[in-house]
């Protein structure tokens, strides 16, 4: 598998080339670009330019971005509404879109394949509405994605409108064959299962988000620090048709120095081996 080091790991600091070049040196052959304006300002020419620049002078790869989850650079902290495409008013739904295309657009100058996507948030519920919706934003930034050479990829998460058996079928209803989904074993574990998201999206996956946690709440730990079976994971994620990238997309703490977040992203991608 691809070992993808997501840039949610340094969410508390600006990105510049110097975290990327970090994770080069940690054991990451490409990353994960998490669209987080006070992290990585997509809306910012020089910042956009600025990474664009490091790739193209070194061999770790731009894979993916995470689609943005708030539109300010405070994270919903100060109040902002989140960025949900599912939301029950339209306007809420457009705007949402409107600042995920803010975010595609730095693929005019960073080669990313894919955009991993939230079908809104934890709170959604599952309804004729919900499919609605989802197809709509998937149609919309499907044809908004494609001239920049991105694949949509969506994400399964806790909610009821995104569970792995939801996900596959408003793929399904809607005949999205070129949107792809960004298994995240995390949520897999706390929800339905590791084994069931697995067989349900299996021919669908091209991304996986690793982290861990202890079955019933979202922890972002780093593999092995939790309760998921990773042998047992490991061996089915390759057992897929496609072998997915691995992308660890763990929570920093305040108190990793360089030297140990070097070691722990080299023995999570080992046990990812």
């Amino acid at each position: 598998m691809l070992r993808v080091l997501s840039t949610h790991l340094f969410l508390n600091q600006r990105l510049h080339p110097g975290l990327l070049e970090f994770a080069g040196k940690s054991g990451a052959e490409a990353v994960e670009l998490f669209a987080a304006r006070q992290h990585f300002d997509y809306t910012r020419r020089e910042d956009v330019q600025e990474l664009a620049s490091w790739f193209r002078s070194n061999p770790v790869q731009p894979f993916s971005m995470h689609a943005p989850l708030f539109p300010d650079y405070e994270m919903g902290r100060a109040g902002a509404p989140a960025v949900n495409v599912l939301h029950p008013e339209k306007s809420r739904r457009i705007d949402a879109m409107d600042e995920i295309k803010r975010a595609l657009e730095a693929a005019e100058h960073i080669p990313l394949r894919y955009l991993v996507m939230h079908l809104g948030e934890r709170t959604d519920v599952w309804s004729q509405y919900s499919v609605e919706y989802a197809l709509n934003a998937l149609e919309h930034l499907g044809a908004f994605a494609g001239p920049l050479g991105v694949r949509l990829l969506v994400e399964n998460l806790l909610s009821e409108a995104t569970t792995p058996e939801h996900l596959k079928m408003i793929l399904e209803i809607g005949h999205l064959s070129n949107v792809g989904v960004c298994l995240d074993v995390g949520h897999a574990h706390a929800s339905v299962g590791v084994a069931d998201a697995l067989a349900t999206l299996s021919d669908r996956i091209l991304s996986v988000h690793v982290h861990d946690n202890h079955g019933i709440k979202d922890e972002h730990l780093w593999p092995g620090e939790g309760s998921i079976d990773w042998p047992a994971a490991v061996t089915a994620l390759k057992a897929l048709p496609k072998t997915p990238a691995a992308v660890l997309e763990i929570a920093h703490t305040a108190d990793d120095t360089n030297a140990t977040l070097a070691a722990r992203i080299s023995a999570a991608f080992e046990r990812l081996s």
